[in-house]
């Protein structure tokens, strides 16, 4: 026979726990933990729609004390709501930054839940949040994630990623933070299972009217601009002539010496998953000036 009151109680006091988070009294909620029936309760979900645990609720509203006291009281850091997402893409939805960095430091997986179809990093990307994009990728989550759906009402129906939000949405220092960290910039063109139905990121660029920048961020990471796809979308009335124009012209040129040894640097640290570090490297100011011109 269930125990009908328990369960009540229990969710009575997850329904404290989530108000004290709600109008971030912080005292109280330090108080509430310091009883062990309230402690029980610390990963209860409540909330009305989507039900959220109290370390959710803080994360979305910037509590940012409540937070900290939440995970030094054993909150799960990586708890999943209704609808299987993290506190910590609960902050970065919000857009809280010294959430996100306390999340992380609590041991957050920077991708999110395996069980919701978008992560941190497309959430990001998606929304400009350039500052904790960085954050994120500082934590090795991956720059080269997929969606389960694809963006746009596409005749190709296209498995997206982080560079493909942050170009559509014209974001275009997220864009260079990606492929900083490593970012594939053929991204989707050389998997064989969507080979068929791919586009790669120059093709989108080109066909929503993305500025040239873009364009010329992919060619200095080193992206093919031989594929047979970008060729087939040139001619269109409606491209970006400015870019069509760049694109051919890049093709009439041979990358220097110099070019080349950046690309292998920028490769081996990205197949080694040590972007991050590459600010780090021994090498004369003007090299490291070349190597990563974001720092200067």
């Amino acid at each position: 026979m269930l125990n009908l009151k328990r369960y009540e109680d229990d969710h009575a006091e997850g329904r404290e726990l989530y108000a004290a988070v709600a109008i971030d009294k912080s005292q109280y909620l330090n108080e509430l933990l310091s009883q062990d029936l309230y402690k029980k309760s610390i990963n209860s979900r409540c909330g009305w729609g989507n039900s959220v645990t109290p370390l959710h609720l803080a994360a979305s509203l910037g509590s940012l004390q409540c937070l900290r006291i939440l995970l030094a009281n054993g909150a799960e850091v990586d708890s999943l709501d209704a609808k299987a997402q993290t506190p910590l893409f609960s902050a970065v939805h919000a857009g809280h930054f010294d959430g996100v960095k306390e999340l992380l430091k609590a041991g957050a997986n920077p991708s999110g839940s395996p069980y919701n179809n978008s992560t941190p990093v497309l959430m990001a990307s998606r929304d400009g949040k350039n500052s904790i994009l960085k954050k994120l990728l500082e934590y090795r989550a991956a720059a080269n994630v997929r969606t389960k759906i694809s963006i746009c009402n596409s005749p190709k129906a296209v498995s997206t990623g982080p560079l493909y939000l942050s170009a559509l949405y014209e974001h275009l220092e997220c864009f260079r933070t990606l492929l900083l960290y490593g970012a594939d910039p053929d991204y989707n063109c050389m998997d064989n299972k969507f080979m068929k139905q791919s586009s790669s990121v120059i093709e989108f660029c080109l066909l929503h009217h993305c500025k040239t920048a873009f364009v010329k961020l992919l060619i200095d990471f080193g992206a093919n601009i031989y594929l047979p796809g970008i060729d087939s979308v040139f001619g269109r009335s409606y491209l970006n002539k400015e870019t069509e124009e760049f694109i051919l012209r890049e093709r009439g040129l041979v990358r220097s010496l110099k070019s080349q040894a950046r690309l292998t640097i920028w490769k081996v640290l990205r197949d080694l998953g040590r972007m991050q570090l590459i600010d780090q490297l021994e090498v004369p100011p003007m090299i490291m000036r070349y190597l990563c011109p974001q720092f200067f």
